[in-house]
């Protein structure tokens, strides 16, 4: 049972690239896309919402933006190391390593964090290397039961990253809090899953996707994305979608493997505009007592 459930969850997220909205960036950066360097394309870790650098967490999920409704068996974790690497028009990015843990704590209720490294360019005209824009989340199932409905809230607190700080304005904050709520509809081995909320900043986002349990080891899923936000300061718009994919497979009953894919779609570089790839490995423990 822990096995579906988690290779699930692990098809489920892998393929969630976290979607991002640079309105800050634009209003208040230093006229090069956010990026300080003449770039036309805006990396990831420079935008102050959530990013791809974030999304590939198969099992923690604790940027739970888009996410299925379903929570860790209580006294189960989960502990994912991944890489990922955007490539926009003109620059690009590698996080490395993507750490990301969580906890089931009750029946209703479970803690995730992730935290990535940024790993920064050698002659200073990429993007800000050292630890990326980081997330806490809470996730709080509202709706449970055997009629393969459920509802969930994941209140998560951003800590924006290094690269991300430098376009913010002197009084904006550093951290912001976000609330998604979450829907899932489960049929055999086929679920759907679909998000929205809002971030503190003022950027709203809505996704959705499906994944499928194809076999006892293998999962595949796929999603669409997207953020959109008004500045009221500057009045700029930002608004990103994305399109993603991913396929996991276990190895062993507690170790799964992971890939994913994502690609922008209608969206400007200043926005984020580019396409994702990442792949890592997820372990799961289990207490004693856990059925």
């Amino acid at each position: 049972m822990i096995g579906r459930r988690f290779g699930f969850v692990v098809a489920s997220a892998a393929m969630v690239l976290a979607v991002s909205v640079p309105v800050r960036a634009q209003g208040h950066g230093n006229g090069n896309s956010g990026n300080g360097h003449g770039h036309k394309s805006t990396p990831p870790s420079s935008l102050p919402l959530p990013s791809p650098s974030s999304g590939l967490a198969p099992a923690a999920l604790p940027a739970a933006w888009l996410d299925d409704a379903s929570l860790l068996t209580p006294g189960t974790a989960a502990f994912t190391v991944g890489v990922n690497r955007w490539t926009g028009a003109d620059l690009s990015e590698v996080d490395f390593p993507v750490v990301s843990a969580a906890i089931g704590i009750a029946p209703r209720f479970q803690i995730g964090a992730s935290v990535p490294r940024v790993v920064g360019s050698a002659d200073g005209t990429g993007p800000v290397g050292g630890i990326g824009t980081s997330y806490v989340s809470g996730k709080i199932a509202l709706l449970t039961g055997a009629d393969s409905v459920k509802l969930a809230v994941s209140p998560v607190l951003q800590i924006l990253g290094n690269g991300a700080v430098q376009t913010l304005a002197p009084q904006q904050s550093r951290t912001e809090v976000g609330l998604p709520a979450s829907l899932e509809v489960s049929q055999g081995p086929a679920h759907v899953f679909a998000s929205a909320g809002v971030f503190s900043g003022g950027a709203w986002f809505a996704g959705g996707g499906t994944a499928i349990q194809a076999t006892a080891r293998l999962g595949v899923s796929i999603s669409v994305t997207r953020a959109w936000a008004n500045d009221a300061t500057t009045g700029i718009i930002g608004d990103r979608r994305e399109l993603s994919a991913g396929v996991s497979y276990f190895v062993r009953p507690q170790i799964a493997l992971y890939g994913s894919f994502g690609q922008t779609i209608a969206t400007t570089d200043a926005n984020g505009a580019g396409t994702t790839v990442g792949g890592g490995v997820t372990f799961l423990f289990t207490s004693p007592t856990t059925h």
